[in-house]
């Protein structure tokens, strides 16, 4: 696709900025829910402080050839409430996401090691655009669900039609600069999306809270009584917990974190393959999958030290990458400085975490749909005349839609590892002999 800025390039200063201020707004969200939903004490700054110090990692393994930013994984949730339930203490429980995640981290080194040694050319055959492009579509199709759910109900105590009002706005806005603006407004229409929402929000609470109607109350600004001025490092209270640490607590940690590493590996093949086709330059080769592996476990690594949320590559960054044309990798650099920053300055990290999800779901619905779609088009060079082709596809495209998943005890796998795994069985067991090879990328100029 045409990109207004390459990997390589660098644009000016201020416009670096708010390209980066851009990633952070599409990426927040996602970050911070995480500490949230699993509760016991954990802070939102300090995610956001490990997601912008696990993206630099991996930027760093990656010698700054792949732009994409690095957030808290969901994949993880099921394993940090394990950590935490089988810990004898609060403290041990910190620990236990920690070590959680250096095992993680270690089955990434591994299959980073077999790649180095073996090359990408089996992931190829064992992943083709049969397999991989509805893989990612699907990856969009199962947050849609978030989005809508969103924008029908992410407020304070509004209603629902108050709701959709303030998250259509946002999301007409969105498009309207990603099609009609010009220059640097078409670069940043996510940007304008959310202030156009934040301020027909602002409106309807302004209305709601001097009328003492609260089905008109969208923003929830009581989130300024509870504001972290500092970030809470998990490592802080990890330590405490060392002496509660014993060889049955650790073999918990490690049965709950090894298959979903394994889970979110997929998930490391579909979304760098994505990215490639937006980038036009095939990654798994420059800078290699050996080093997106070992950014992605290494940096998920670092992250949880701080924030204890393992880290994983963000598909709102990659849409955002897409649709805004910007794939400059000193605008991802740039956000993970941003988001460590922001992290320190506890009023500003809140005023961004009042963003309504309502306004948020109208900007994911176009970032979620921007997945899905790329997806499908990785299969646009697939001959679905082919009957073998076409059970592949159809396979993935109903097991990720209709929300197929499988729990073993803590363990469960995904909706898209369900799907992708019974793409790649379907395929091996009809593959057909004359399938065409993945085309090479085109190198980007």
């Amino acid at each position: 696709m045409n990109l207004t800025y390459g990997i390589k390039d660098k644009p000016k200063f201020g416009q670096t900025i708010i390209f980066a201020f851009q990633q952070l707004l599409a990426i927040m969200a996602a970050t911070i829910a995480v500490p949230s939903i699993i509760g016991n004490g954990m802070s939102q700054t300090a995610a956001l402080f490990g997601a912008g110090v696990g993206t630099l990692t991996y930027l760093i393994f990656t010698k700054f050839r792949s732009p994409v930013f690095l957030g808290s994984s969901f994949a993880f949730l099921g394993s940090m409430g394990a950590a935490f339930a089988g810990a004898v203490s609060l403290e041990a429980g910190y620990m236990g996401l920690i070590i959680g995640s250096a095992f993680a981290a270690l089955v990434y080194v591994i299959f980073a090691l077999l790649v180095k040694f073996c090359g990408v050319e089996w992931i190829n055959k064992l992943l083709p655009p049969v397999v991989i492009g509805p893989t990612v579509a699907i990856i969009g199709l199962s947050l849609a669900g978030n989005a809508i759910g969103d924008l029908t109900g992410g407020a304070v105590s509004a209603s629902n039609y108050v709701c959709i009002i303030c998250g259509l706005v946002t999301l007409f806005t969105t498009m309207y600069f990603s099609v009609f603006g010009k220059k640097m407004a078409r670069l940043i229409p996510f940007i304008l999306g959310i202030v156009a929402g934040y301020i027909v929000s602002l409106i309807f609470t302004v209305i709601g809270t001097r009328t003492g109607n609260a089905n008109l109350i969208v923003i929830n600004f009581s989130l300024f009584d509870t504001m972290q001025w500092v970030p809470d490092f998990t490592f802080v209270n990890a330590l405490k917990g060392v002496k509660d640490i014993d060889g049955t607590y650790v073999a918990t940690v490690f049965v709950a974190y090894v298959p979903v590493a394994f889970v979110v590996f997929a998930e490391h093949l579909a979304d760098h393959k994505n990215l490639s086709t937006i980038v036009g330059v095939d990654l798994l080769k420059d800078p290699g999958l050996d080093r997106t592996l070992l950014g992605d476990g290494i940096g998920s690594f670092m992250g949880s030290i701080f924030g204890g949320c393992p880290n994983t590559t963000y598909g709102e960054s990659i849409a955002t990458t897409a649709v805004s044309g910007n794939a400059s990798v000193v605008t991802i650099l740039t956000t993970s400085i941003l988001a460590i920053l922001i992290s320190f300055f506890g009023p500003f990290a809140t005023f961004l975490a009042t963003i309504p999800g309502c306004v948020m779901g109208g900007v994911c619905m176009t970032l979620y749909g921007f997945i899905a779609v790329s997806g499908l088009k990785m299969i646009q060079g697939v001959d679905l005349n082919d009957n073998r082709n076409l059970m592949v596809v159809c396979v993935i495209l109903v097991a990720g839609v209709g929300g197929l998943s499988v729990s073993f005890g803590k363990i469960s796998l995904t909706t898209v590892a369900c799907a992708l795994i019974l793409g790649i069985l379907t395929n091996t067991m009809f593959k057909s002999t004359d399938q065409a090879p993945n085309k090479e990328m085109p190198l980007q100029k």
